[in-house]
């Protein structure tokens, strides 16, 4: 599967700035190998009453990560994620472009295929 990695400028200082001013909203996984928490900006998209989490990037860490624990919050509510399938996931993406807007629209158009972005739906635990 595709992936565009972020550079070290992104990874490093901008997702951590934008976690602290509140841009989008900070997703927490746990990280497959060392078992830490590993904490995102993303912007999740409501479609039909469901919550959803699209990979812009491809299969990313958080998306490796919840793959393999699908435990998550975000930011204070937990939630349980399930992986949909790629021809289930325009409506989704459809929707997610839209929220996010021109800053998303680079990695749509390097990674043009909606198998090559992720989407989970997210369900509230309790």
């Amino acid at each position: 599967m595709a992936y565009l990695k972020p550079p070290w400028f992104t990874a490093k200082i901008f997702n951590p700035i934008a976690m602290t001013v509140g841009m989008g909203e900070q997703l927490t996984v746990t990280t497959r190998r060392s078992r830490r928490p590993q904490r995102i900006p993303v912007i999740p998209v409501d479609v039909g009453g469901s919550c959803y989490l699209v990979s812009t990037r491809g299969e990313s860490e958080w998306v490796k990560n919840l793959r393999v624990d699908p435990n998550l919050a975000l930011g204070t509510t937990e939630y349980v994620a399930s992986e949909i399938a790629p021809q289930d996931r325009q409506p989704v993406i459809t929707a997610y472009r839209q929220k996010a807007g021109r800053s998303v629209e680079g990695y749509f158009r390097k990674l043009p295929r909606e198998a090559d972005h992720p989407v989970f739906v997210l369900t509230p635990k309790g």
